[in-house]
């Protein structure tokens, strides 16, 4: 039997299927700061040991999308390592926050399976649950990926989970011991709270970020992300594009960072509700992004934070002040790259 793995293909997954991800992941303050670096991250809750015992943490807690991006990345030689693409998440929420010394794992369950028309690829789907070294919940997720088909096999019939279109509020972990009174508005940048939003509002981040070839390939190989399309510039020269293709979560990393302006309050990602990868994204491309206010919700039992729903949509050499969007007919305009639905806390 060989020993090289050529990764699993279409046909090798199957309904019900588990799946525990190979090595474990200490984070540490490099990865932090590495992190800091390629997205230029400001929430204050993040950045302060300070800040954040100011509000109730133990410190300083590691970024959200930084810790989806390591699960992710654990999941990626067993579920997409043949992807064609990432097409979107749903039910994603994230748990007790993880700090500098925590050690992640991840485990997959297959719950969707279907052959595309071409007989050539399927669509698969996992919910994948992201675990620190106490066994505590830090993150779980559905996605739905495109993978290849290494043959002809007959595919399974076709399973496609029922997905709910938003995380509920009652399944949100909001902080333990959160304090609003200790919130400096000074130092986090703006003076908005919860109340000051309103749904139907829409906020332009005005401003764009350029990326960089060695920016995200360091980001990709930063969150142990095999995927091929992303690294392999040899292979992907023959491929769909001609080059490599941007990890779509360095996408959502570089969105939310833009979100700062207009959302500064915003620290910590409660849950996404939904999302999806528009168009492709690769290096030299200029990111811009704008964010609509969906929805204000209330915590049960919780005076010091309230949710806010957001929709926000990343562009391409585009900046966003027309705030661009779908047309009557569903259909995005080419510079669309991204369309984010999550949940995020606010202090009240």
């Amino acid at each position: 039997m060989s020993k090289t793995s050529l990764g699993n293909f279409f046909e090798d997954f199957a309904l019900g299927q588990q799946i525990r991800h190979a090595t474990p992941r200490t984070l540490t303050v490099g990865d932090a700061s590495l992190y800091t670096a390629l997205y230029g991250c400001r929430f204050a809750v993040q950045s302060s040991d300070f800040f954040a015992q100011s509000v109730g943490f133990e410190r300083a807690p590691l970024d959200d999308l930084l810790i989806f991006h390591t699960v992710f990345g654990k999941t990626v030689p067993d579920i997409s390592l043949n992807a064609v693409a990432n097409l979107g998440y749903a039910a994603c929420i994230f748990g007790v926050p993880v700090y500098c010394g925590d050690s992640l794992t991840a485990r997959s369950e297959v719950i969707g399976l279907r052959e595309n028309t071409n007989g050539k690829t399927g669509i698969l789907y996992v919910r994948t649950t992201g675990e620190n070294q106490k066994g505590e919940k830090v993150l779980s997720y559905v996605r739905w990926v495109m993978v290849r088909k290494s043959g002809g096999a007959r595919a399974p019939d076709p399973v496609i989970p029922d997905l709910p279109k938003a995380v509920g509020v009652e399944t949100l972990a909001p902080p333990d011991g959160f304090d609003a009174a200790g919130w400096d508005f000074e130092l986090s940048g703006e003076s908005w709270r919860w109340g000051d939003y309103a749904p139907g509002e829409k906020i332009d981040h005005v401003d764009g970020m350029t990326i960089e070839e060695a920016e995200h390939a360091t980001a990709t190989r930063l969150y142990q992300n095999t995927a091929k399309v992303h690294f392999n510039q040899h292979a992907e020269s023959r491929g769909r594009f001609g080059r490599r293709l941007i990890y779509g979560g360095h996408v959502i990393s570089l969105a939310r960072a833009l979100s700062f302006n207009g959302l500064a309050n915003a620290f910590r990602i409660a849950a996404i509700n939904g999302g999806r990868h528009v168009n492709p994204v690769f290096s030299g491309n200029t990111i811009h992004a704008w964010s609509e206010i969906l929805e204000r919700i209330e915590i049960p039992g919780n005076n010091a934070l309230g949710a806010l729903r957001v929709r926000t949509l990343a562009t391409k050499d585009a900046p966003c002040a027309g705030h661009p969007d779908k047309d009557e007919y569903g259909k995005y305009p080419e510079s669309v790259v991204l369309d984010l639905d999550y949940t995020v806390l606010l202090p009240r």
